[in-house]
């Protein structure tokens, strides 16, 4: 598993590199790359129209490539473990009808030492 792997990883990279040259020789509203490097609407090396059809198609190609090794390398990546994998689990547990004071709830806070004892209201009010 580990040769197939890397070979798709190769080929991903590969596949990558070649797809942003073919975008970028593509022609645009108005100009293009390869006019950038003296070639003519009609010298260029394919001719006008056939360039257009060669890069499509190189780019349709290419697309259909890249996504098949990122799903395959989505399907095939070693087991390791992540960060999120290290957070532990949070279940849900049902509530009580009734909750009772839990052990490591914080106990009530006493006065400060020479503060008058706080009093009991009576209940009626």
């Amino acid at each position: 598993m580990n040769a197939a792997y890397y070979l798709i990883i190769a080929l991903h990279i590969a596949a990558c590199l070649f797809l942003i040259g073919v975008v970028l020789l593509q022609q645009g509203k108005s100009q293009d790359l390869a006019s950038a490097f003296g070639g003519g609407g009609t010298q260029t090396a394919f001719g006008p129209r056939a360039s257009a059809n060669l890069l499509s198609r190189a780019t349709t190609i290419l697309a259909g490539v890249f996504m098949v090794t990122s799903l395959s390398l989505s399907v095939l990546r070693p087991r390791a473990a992540s960060v999120l994998d290290q957070i532990p689990a949070v279940t849900a547990s049902p509530s009580p009808a009734a909750p009772a004071a839990s052990p490591s709830a914080p106990a009530a806070e006493s006065p400060p030492p020479g503060a008058p004892a706080p009093t009991a209201s009576p209940e009626g009010n």
